[in-house]
């Protein structure tokens, strides 16, 4: 099993935006884009991963994931409601999204697995904590024996 974390508030997914590009040539064409945010959320995740695999091969195989987000509890609140918040009386109910949290798993591709379809039990858990992070967990199914190559 391998274990991360990325601190601070959890962010979610943004969707692309569509910007239309000239060539040089004065023709005209749509472009799509991942917004900055996103794609800056998904590299230090991608060297959160790095780091905790410690120059190991990616998993192959089925895998289970587990996201969990600890959101920040508002600075609004009163102190019982926070205090039901930080005990999981209190739930966080809205951004980020359950699919837009599990969709940075993307970035994980080539660093912890092969690819994301090896990803057969998955589950984003979302509670209040006092330090904001992003926690993911991935854990064979399995265990299977190394990959050989064969030579010609």
């Amino acid at each position: 099993m391998i274990a991360f974390e990325l601190d601070g508030e959890p962010v979610g997914w943004q969707r692309g935006g569509i910007r239309v590009a000239e060539t040089r040539t004065g023709k005209r064409f749509a472009t799509v884009y991942t917004p900055s945010k996103t794609r800056k959320y998904q590299a230090a995740l991608a060297w959160a991963a790095k780091a905790a695999m410690r120059a190991k091969p990616p998993f192959y195989g089925p895998l289970m994931i587990t996201v969990t987000a600890f959101m920040g509890v508002p600075r609004s609140w009163s102190n019982k409601k926070r205090d039901a918040a930080l005990a999981g009386i209190v739930r966080p109910t809205g951004k980020p999204d359950f699919d837009n949290l599990i969709k940075h798993v993307d970035a994980l591709k080539t660093i912890v697995w092969l690819d994301d379809a090896q990803v057969v039990d998955g589950r984003v858990i979302k509670i209040y904590d006092e330090r904001p992070r992003l926690r993911i967990e991935v854990q064979p199914l399995e265990a299977l024996p190394p990959l050989v190559s064969e030579s010609p």
